[in-house]
């Protein structure tokens, strides 16, 4: 073959190549100046806009985007690789909420339902749609969180999901396991679902304090939950052992059961044990069990990515550290695996407050603000600290304990 003629078959194939990466980075500019890669996106980002506004605060990463990432896992369950348990990621439990919502598993799950049944009929979007979209952009207001993958065009559920497909605190390992695996999920995407529980709060597991957080770094998407539930427990956060708890490392801390077994159980801890000071690991393995979780039930050749309308989250500058008073020595390792060096953070052991709550009166919603005050008693010496909740406009008002 002579030299002309090779030179102008790699030409061709340089042009092809060329030409197929331009048509695969072609971009969209929607009328709004926002730009996608599929104009049927185009629709969402005022939807995007909207959410942030009127559900999220303004881009916050508090009570409503730890629950619509809440809602969303509790809709995609209701579903069985083999049939019978549900819908999958179809919005049912937005609009069958009257049912799920009675479901003991999805106890707490219904003040966000109500409140984004305020802005769903606004948005003309499918109830599943709806529901997923607000946990990608609800999550993208957390600081190290990754960006989540969001599909578009669900249809409109057909009915409710039925009861006990959601996995309880009070489950063994086995039955958890056994339920995830119904739906579709390896231990491993188990425990990468579960670093959810780094932004979350429980709300009725103890109901006398409602919004006490898993890790102590709650508004942070960070590994530092799986830190903190190897930690050696010795309190209780509210009105001694529920069920569905054990023993907290932190005052004002809730620990799962569920969380603390897995972290455990010889066919999880190491997956537990792998996550802790891994922010890569941790968001590419949330990343990609969301992904699988979101679409659960749905025919994805009939759905267009549109995850480029999710906002960018802020990046988590790190590494994680031991709470003041912790170190290695208070770890309850169940992995054989060498245990991640983490430093501690100087000053005594903190107290949380709870996550801020929300509280209803008869004919108004009061949004409701914690903050941790420092009591000092002189006859003792010691300091105590008392998690105070009141409502902004100061109309109402309430105390915790801790």
């Amino acid at each position: 073959m002579s030299f002309a003629r090779l030179t102008f078959i790699i030409s061709v194939a340089l042009g092809a190549v060329q030409l197929v990466n331009a048509a695969l980075t072609k971009r969209v500019t929607c009328d709004d100046g926002n730009v996608t890669a599929n104009k049927a996106c185009c629709a969402l980002f005022p939807v995007v806009s909207l959410l942030q506004e009127q559900l999220f605060d303004g881009s916050e990463c508090g009570e409503e985007a730890h629950s619509a990432l809440r809602l969303s896992f509790h809709d995609a369950i209701g579903f069985s690789v083999n049939g019978g348990k549900g819908g999958g990621a179809d919005g049912s439990i937005l609009i069958f909420n009257t049912t799920e919502t009675g479901f003991h598993a999805n106890g707490g799950i219904d003040d966000i339902t109500a409140d984004q049944w305020k802005v769903f009929p606004q948005t003309g979007l499918s109830a599943g749609d709806f529901v997923h979209l607000a946990a990608a952009v609800g999550t993208a207001n957390c600081p190290g969180a990754p960006r989540l993958q969001f599909m578009f065009g669900r249809p409109p559920p057909v009915a409710a999901a039925p009861d006990f497909t959601v996995p309880e605190p009070t489950d063994s390992v086995t039955d958890i396991l056994a339920r995830f695996a119904d739906a579709g999920f390896s231990p491993e995407e188990v425990i990468a679902l579960l670093s959810s529980h780094t932004i979350a709060a429980a709300d009725v597991v103890d109901p006398s304090i409602p919004g006490t957080p898993f890790d102590s770094t709650v508004g942070t998407f960070d590994t530092q939950v799986f830190l903190e539930v190897l930690l050696k427990g010795t309190l209780f956060p509210g009105n001694g052992p529920q069920p569905g708890e054990v023993e907290s490392p932190l005052a004002g801390e809730m620990r799962l059961q569920s969380d603390f077994e897995l972290s455990q159980d010889p066919r999880t801890a190491c997956f537990w044990q792998q996550m802790i000071n891994d922010q890569t690991r941790m968001q590419s393995q949330f990343k990609a069990a969301m992904a699988k979780l979101q679409v659960l039930g749905q025919d994805t050749s009939k759905l267009i990515d549109c995850s480029d309308v999710v906002p960018q989250p802020a990046t988590f500058s790190g590494p994680i550290s031991f709470p003041a008073s912790f170190s290695q020595s208070d770890v309850q390792q169940a992995c054989s695996s060498a245990f991640p060096a983490i430093s501690t953070v100087a000053g005594p052991a903190p107290t949380l407050a709870p996550v801020s709550v929300f509280q209803f009166s008869l004919s108004k919603l009061f949004l409701i603000q914690t903050f941790a005050v420092p009591v000092h008693n002189s006859s003792t010496n010691l300091q105590y600290y008392i998690s105070v909740t009141l409502s902004i406009n100061g109309a109402l008002g309430r105390m915790y304990l801790v």
